[in-house]
């Protein structure tokens, strides 16, 4: 009975590290926005456009993809494959509000969409009211 109990935890610890437990990426997790994905460094985004929303409710008090605690007073965002902790610039193209968010999460999953923000940042951008704006996102050096 130990030779039997003794294979299977040996068997056991093989496999962890082999990748029999299955690993799921999101959808777009990874890939860069109008970029070379061998340059996928912060430095390499240049000025992006598109679609800015921000994250509900709900995610409040929640941990995000970096492992750090949402908070939606904070100004914090999502994006696709910019690296956790990277500064970035998003300026509302509307009515040319900008704010400095900090990269703390995977998203948005939305087609066209570039970047999720709090709801402290989406006050301060101004489209708390329509929910989406057209943005710019520069990453800050």
């Amino acid at each position: 009975m130990k030779k039997v109990c003794g294979l299977i935890c040996v068997l056991y610890l093989l496999c962890l590290p082999s990748g029999c437990i299955p690993y799921y990426e999101p959808a777009g997790y990874g890939e860069t926005i109008g970029q070379d994905s061998a340059k996928n460094t912060p430095e390499s985004y240049g000025p992006i456009r598109g679609i800015a929303s921000f994250m509900a409710d709900e995610m409040q008090g929640k941990q995000t993809a970096s492992g750090e605690i949402f908070n939606l007073r904070e100004l914090v965002a999502a994006h696709r494959s910019l690296p956790f902790g990277t500064q970035v610039r998003v300026t509302n193209l509307k009515n040319d509000k900008s704010v400095v968010v900090r990269i703390i999460d995977r998203g948005p999953f939305v087609t066209g969409r570039v970047i999720d923000v709090s709801f402290q940042a989406a006050k301060e951008l101004g489209f708390l009211d329509s929910g989406t704006t057209e943005v710019e996102l520069s990453v800050v050096r």
